[in-house]
């Protein structure tokens, strides 16, 4: 319930931006008592981390990156059930449509991605929304977390679509030990943040906060989704599962928003604290990328043991190294693998929200308007 009463003390004058986290922030929540006596927010108030502005005030914008990125969010909006999976049933069902290597692929596939969205949707919810004090990347998240949601109803029609058995499928984050092992490795990030009492404002909570941030937007979703990417596209590109695939195009195209998101919002954050941003920092970020890259490595093997028509885990390995250097370098830092070459190169084209086909020409659109709904 909301406090509508008098602060019972004035409100102690903030420090100037970029000095280190020794002093009361605002309040971050934007539930707390009203200022009566508040001026009109500034730009140069507003902060990503241990604001110092009225986190419910919008405007004026500062980081109008973020707001585009809503914008693009919005502009990409789908739905699951849009996509007919009349073709993937029938292959399914097929004897000889997929071989066995096919199969697994795909049913690891899922099992992995049905947990994972849960996952990065708990924690932007529960950590990353508390943390960040800045309304225009709040917006962003609000606009993150109902996609998560789409993608996570995504798996569960396509779950329901092929017939598959949904308890082997969603929990095979607790049952397949390369799943399992990425999962548990991504919950070990977060776990301080649990703590109810855990907030920012010191170095050491400043820097659990962006480690967080760099385990789930630059390894959870900026590498470790982009092998089951690969796998189902490429399925796609030779007329296999082409719904499946449509969808994945989809999710890979908000997860490319979301992605470079996170990167704008950790490298504002460096700018805003470089005291955070330290070398023995920076080699921790580099040996979690290098881990990442192994753990999704063994994932690939355990997918595909024997390959498949055009993809096998060697190239998904190297794939993986291509992506964990791009994204040191999209951070600032050093890579951590020799210098790659790309093996699928058609993955920037999946992701390219502006090609000249229209991105939505093969959804059937039934959308009503609010008078046509019935609420009873």
């Amino acid at each position: 319930m909301l406090d509508w009463s008098e602060p019972a003390a004035p409100v102690r004058q903030m420090p100037p931006p970029l000095v280190a986290q020794t002093t009361v922030a605002a309040d971050q929540t934007g539930l707390g008592a009203i200022d009566r006596r508040g001026g009109r927010v500034s730009v140069d108030d507003k902060r990503m981390i241990n604001c110092r502005a009225d986190v419910n005030q919008l405007l004026p914008l500062k980081y109008k990156w973020a707001w585009e990125k809503y914008l693009a969010g919005c502009n990409n909006h789908w739905m699951p059930t849009e996509v007919s999976m009349q073709a993937d049933i029938a292959l399914w069902k097929s004897r000889d449509g997929l071989t066995e290597d096919e199969r697994r692929a795909i049913k690891r596939n899922l099992g992995f991605f049905a947990a994972s969205e849960s996952l990065v949707a708990n924690n932007i919810v529960l950590a990353i929304y508390r943390h960040l004090t800045n309304p225009e990347c709040r917006q962003y998240l609000l606009r993150q977390s109902f996609e998560e949601a789409v993608h996570t109803h995504t798996f569960q029609y396509i779950v329901e679509s092929l017939g598959l058995d949904e308890g082997e499928l969603f929990n095979m984050y607790r049952e397949v030990p390369s799943i399992t092992d990425k999962a548990a490795w991504a919950l070990k990030h977060t776990q301080h943040l649990d703590d109810p009492d855990f907030s920012t404002g010191t170095p050491e909570a400043d820097q659990a906060f962006l480690r967080d941030l760099v385990a789930f937007y630059v390894i959870f979703e900026g590498m470790w989704f982009y092998t089951g990417f690969a796998q189902i596209l490429s399925l796609g590109r030779r007329n296999k599962m082409v719904g499946i695939a449509e969808q994945y195009q989809y999710i890979l195209r908000d997860e490319s928003i979301h992605l470079n998101f996170g990167i704008d919002v950790i490298n504002q954050i460096k700018i805003e604290n470089p005291h955070l941003w330290t070398k023995a920092f920076q080699d921790e970020v580099r040996a979690m990328v290098r881990e990442a890259a192994e753990l999704e490595a063994a994932y690939g093997r355990d997918t595909m043991p024997r390959g498949f028509l055009g993809l096998n885990a060697a190239l998904c390995e190297s794939y993986m190294h291509f992506i964990a250097n791009r994204r040191c370098a999209q951070l600032g830092l050093p890579r951590v693998f020799d210098e790659t070459e790309n093996p699928f190169p058609w993955m920037s084209e999946a992701m390219d929200l502006k090609k000249e086909k229209n991105f939505f020409e093969t959804r059937v659109i039934e959308y009503q308007n609010g008078g046509a709904l019935s609420w009873e």
